[in-house]
């Protein structure tokens, strides 16, 4: 199979010359990128307002999180493949079709169900466009030093937009309704399904069209559900209980099942060989490490923010500003110096200044706290460690893939970030509303003091998370190149060797 190009496109991908729109298709492609990416903290600051609304219990209240990266994690590997067999651009507007639809359900929302039933088919809806997304970028940047610059902007914007989600909400929030945060969407995406044909032509894999892995995508996806599900009820439940088995249980039974599956089929969703590359294992094993400590991060200091320091939801929105201010600092140095440095050193550095910052962070806050002593300097050294982190990331889980698995390996690197996002709320959560309980005076909801006890021994946990995965980083990482392979050239190239 190799990869095709539909005469027209912008997508020079095995082809000599190199279009002049490319940089154009490319803040198309990101502007997509952010909405999306933006919906997954979106929520955030809004979070007490939803579930005053709505009537979500605690836990629950992490499911307006999970209900989206759940399923745009289990998805996104069938997205990626979708669209490598029927045109990236195709299923990317299909995807930004479903999420704008999917937004407006959420908008109008009227009871706590509805919500999370919209959140996950907003999630399919990014399952569907950002693996096609990033596959485009991947062919349509064919030299070297151009495609690692545009995967770094690439990973920067969906760095930048995790944080501008916590701000939008918050001046959407306060000003009119938390219902704004969804809504906006609709524009943004008509927009996007207008200019997005203007710009960028077809391109997908050509050749044999293999089986859909159906299979796996429903067992992949039934397993996480199960298990985040069975991990978010250890929050009001005993470990021990079958509240939290027996979902657990499920959840790993079909996770296995999964495994299986693909070890078996003939066209599996993902070639379990994908991660027999270690450099690729390592980046994604230790993006999943890094979405789980970000975005309970923002959830769990949200909570704080508003619950024991009485902030508005605009002031706690604002209050991320310098967070996204330091991050796009990040994201310049790391961008500019990857290509002298390289990935390694500065995912280690990255990965040991965010453990400064969420360590800073547990051990500065209490209910007295102010946010210029207790918040600001934890949050100015974990903005500027995830603008190293993220972009460099996007490269290091591209390392070597072939052309014709574009699309399916950035769906790869999304997917984990997207469970590791999940896992985080239900583990860190659940540690925090745990501790909370436990060490309350019992007479009712936990007092604010138990409240910052737990949230401080989650941020805690966090902290070693990122130091884990600096040793990860320095242990197993080998040297990363994000240029793609061509296995057809590369034989052509032995065969010249050996005559």
């Amino acid at each position: 199979m190799s990869a095709e190009v539909v005469p027209g496109s912008v997508s020079s991908a095995g082809g000599s010359g190199v279009d002049p729109r490319r940089w154009r298709a490319l803040v198309v492609l990101c502007l997509i990128q952010f909405i999306q990416v933006v919906d997954v903290t979106v929520v955030n600051v809004a979070l007490p307002r939803i579930q005053a609304d709505l009537g979500f219990s605690p836990a629950g209240l992490a499911w307006v999180v999970n209900g989206y990266v759940l399923m745009a994690g289990g998805l996104l590997l069938l997205g990626g493949r979708l669209a490598d067999l029927f045109g990236r651009r195709r299923l990317f507007l299909l995807g930004v079709g479903v999420f704008a639809v999917a937004s407006a359900a959420c908008g109008a929302a009227n009871a706590a169900g509805v919500l999370v039933g919209g959140r996950f088919v907003q999630g399919a809806g990014e399952a569907l466009a950002a693996p096609a997304a990033l596959g485009l970028i991947a062919m349509i940047f064919p030299d070297v030093k151009e495609r690692i610059k545009a995967i770094g902007i690439w990973g920067g914007v969906a760095g930048i937009a995790g944080v501008s989600g916590v701000v939008i909400s918050g001046v959407l929030t306060d000003l009119a309704s938390w219902r704004w945060i969804f809504f906006i969407n609709v524009p943004i995406a008509l927009f996007a399904l207008i200019t997005v044909p203007r710009l960028v032509d077809e391109s997908r894999a050509a050749g044999r069209r293999p089986r859909l892995d159906v299979a796996g995508a429903v067992t992949a996806t039934g397993g996480l559900i199960a298990l985040v599900y069975g991990l978010l009820q250890a929050a009001e439940h005993p470990w021990g209980s079958a509240a939290v088995l027996v979902p657990v249980a499920a959840g790993l039974a079909l996770l296995a099942l999964m495994v299986a599956v693909e070890a078996k089929t003939a066209d599996p969703l993902i070639p379990l060989r994908f991660f027999a590359n270690r450099t690729r294992a390592v980046a994604n094993l230790v993006g999943l490490l890094f979405l789980a400590g970000f975005i309970a991060y923002f959830f769990l200091l949200t909570l704080f923010q508003q619950q024991i320091l009485q902030f508005s939801p605009l002031q706690g929105g604002l209050a991320y500003l310098p967070f996204g201010l330091i991050m796009g600092v990040g994201i310049g140095i790391g961008t500019g110096m990857m290509a002298k440095l390289g990935v390694k050193p500065l995912l280690i550095a990255g990965f040991l200044i965010a453990a400064a910052g969420l360590g800073l962070t547990a051990v500065s806050i209490h209910p007295n706290t102010s946010y210029a002593a207790g918040i600001l300097p934890g949050m100015l050294l974990f903005g500027l460690a995830s603008g190293l982190v993220v972009p460099a990331i996007a490269n290091a889980a591209l390392h070597q893939v072939t052309g014709q698995d574009a699309s399916l390996g950035s769906g790869v690197q999304q997917a984990v970030q997207q469970v590791g996002s999940a896992l985080g709320l239900a583990v860190l959560v659940t540690l925090a509303l745990r501790h909370a309980r436990n060490t309350s005076d019992g007479a009712g909801q936990p007092t604010p003091a138990a409240l910052t006890d737990g949230y401080t021994l989650a941020l805690g946990t966090a902290t070693i998370i990122m130091i884990v995965c600096a040793a990860l980083v320095a242990l197993l990482l080998q040297k990363v190149t994000s240029q793609p392979r061509n296995p057809l050239m590369e034989r052509e190239q032995e065969l010249q060797e050996v005559h």
